[in-house]
């Protein structure tokens, strides 16, 4: 009888201590945008209380300058001292005396802030009228 309990026993503390492992070694999302998120409060702050996020990125700015040079472009003014960029997308209506830092469109529904990564520094708030980025997962099935 003894055996028939240790046995069931022994398994699930196993098992609770590997899945235990598994998630304490975790910090993070599991993404590589996972840094950016702590980004999201001077993000959103930039954009103002009347807007929603639409998604986070994490980039480096030749990846940035390859896949999206009008977002790019907007930044030329701005001298980033890292080589990674948070790229935060909101949709609202935006103007450039209601965002901070703005750059581009003078008013537009989306704006897009860019932050240097880890340090979370504003570079910037693009205003656009339609959207320079792709922040959708494709789903098959």
């Amino acid at each position: 009888m003894g055996s028939r309990v240790a046995v069931p026993l022994v398994v699930a503390t196993l098992a609770v201590c590997l899945l235990t492992g598994c998630t304490a070694a975790r910090n993070s999302l599991g993404t590589s945008d996972s840094p950016c998120y702590l980004a999201l409060p001077s993000a959103t702050h930039a954009v103002g209380p009347h807007s929603r996020l639409i998604g986070v990125h994490q980039l480096t700015l030749y990846t940035l300058r390859q896949r999206y040079p009008r977002l790019f472009a907007s930044l030329t003014a701005v001298e980033p001292t890292s080589q990674r960029v948070c790229i935060i997308e909101f949709v609202g209506s935006f103007t450039r005396a209601s965002v901070s830092k703005p750059l581009g469109r003078s008013s537009g529904r989306l704006a897009v802030v860019v932050s240097e990564a880890p340090s979370n520094r504003l570079l910037g708030t693009v205003i656009f009228h339609h959207p320079p980025l792709e922040f959708a997962h494709s789903h098959v099935g």
